[in-house]
């Protein structure tokens, strides 16, 4: 039977798995971040750098003395790999054969964007790739003819090379990526069995709890294709709601949503970081918006492609959290020239006042942000 649990609650345990509730969740440095990207499951990788890329503003608001060359160090560990959740991202390396299927769908040749591919140009990048030991973008230059590839053919080529998992992506320099072959970089003993929907659905689940504590049905699916994906799902919800390893909810606001038993355990959670965080866009606690919506009442969305005569709030809205409660949003632009984070605009939420301590709060996490975006004072 379906269980009624306060709102509070799940949001307090949501913010929890996050990392977002307690200080220093995941540990500190490289070794933090490490643990944050295997708990988390993902960290999304954007190249908007408008405030600082999504996946180290995701990484900076978890784990203390996080730097940006971490996650090149685990690339290079064999600790992380880059690949495609439902968008470009960092995940753990243990988790490299729940990639295997889409993987194995590009090479079927089921994307629309590589049909035009040639696979000879495919054979002769690898064939550069081997022969060299990396390739990076800057290289697809054919210096016979002196024609650029990274644009066009040469571009899908590597792109599709990648998504079949022919190539890895071994570091960052800046936004521009270094190729090598995946022997290069996956560890000794990798699992390269690709999985049946079964045990695809049985991960989804296992992570989506682990890093949310409560997921909705929406999230487990999202953006995932194939019939045999979501009926496996819906069988394994099922079986676990069966067997009490699961929980639905009675709320009939909170449609569709699941935790575990255990979950409910009044010391899974300690009194919230008493300090404001602004987070990113894509951060793994709002990425999902109807979620966001659903669990927590903050209609988020990022303008940043909306046309500017629409906005509501602002181009790079940044979500605000604040003792348990997404509070609002502020429009930054970090200009790194003049050594300045601009912040553009305020927006609250109905109800939220900014009395003296928040003001003080969001005056620290703004300081803070700015250093971390290169730059050494905040404009208000």
């Amino acid at each position: 039977m379906p269980h009624p649990i306060s709102l509070t609650f799940l949001q307090q345990l949501a913010l929890s798995q996050q990392g977002l509730w307690a200080q220093s969740a995941f540990g500190s440095g490289v070794a933090g971040a490490l643990s944050a990207i295997t708990h988390l499951g993902y960290v999304q990788i954007d190249t908007l750098s408008v405030i600082e890329r999504a996946h180290h503003h995701v990484l900076w608001n978890r784990v203390p003395g996080y730097a940006p060359e971490h996650l090149n160090q685990l690339c290079a560990q064999g600790q992380i790999f880059e690949y495609w959740f439902h968008a470009a991202a960092y995940l753990p390396m243990r988790d490299y054969r729940f990639a295997l299927p889409r993987m194995q769908s590009f090479r079927r040749g089921e994307s629309p964007y590589f049909k035009s591919v040639e696979p000879s140009l495919m054979t002769e990048i690898l064939a550069r790739v081997r022969g060299e030991g990396e390739l990076r973008s800057r290289d697809l230059k054919d210096r016979s003819q002196g024609a650029w590839w990274n644009q066009g053919p040469g571009r899908r080529a590597l792109d599709k090379l990648f998504m079949q998992g022919n190539v890895m992506i071994r570091e960052r320099k800046g936004m521009e990526k270094v190729y090598v072959l995946p022997e290069q970089l996956l560890p000794a003993g990798t699992d390269l069995s690709e999985p049946s929907a079964q045990e695809m659905a049985a991960h989804l689940l296992e992570q989506a709890l682990r890093a949310h504590g409560v997921v909705t049905w929406a999230q487990l699916v999202h953006l995932r294709t194939g019939k045999a994906l979501r009926a496996a799902m819906r069988e394994l919800l099922d079986a676990q709601i069966a067997a009490g390893q699961l929980i639905s909810l009675a709320d009939s606001a909170q449609y569709d949503t699941y935790l575990r038993p255990s979950a409910l355990a009044p010391s899974s959670h300690r009194k919230p970081a008493d300090k404001v965080q602004l987070l990113s866009p894509f951060d793994n606690a709002v990425i999902h918006r109807d979620r966001l919506q659903q669990l927590f009442g903050f209609n988020y969305r990022l303008e940043s492609y909306t046309p500017a005569a629409k906005r509501i709030y602002g181009y790079f809205c940044l979500p605000i959290l604040w003792r348990g409660r997404f509070v609002g949003r502020v429009d930054c632009k970090a200009n790194r020239t003049a050594g300045r984070l601009v912040v553009l605009s305020l927006h609250l939420e109905s109800g939220i006042k900014a009395d003296t301590q928040f003001s003080e709060q969001l005056t620290q996490a703004l300081q803070q942000l700015a250093q971390f975006c290169g730059c050494n004072q905040v404009q208000q």
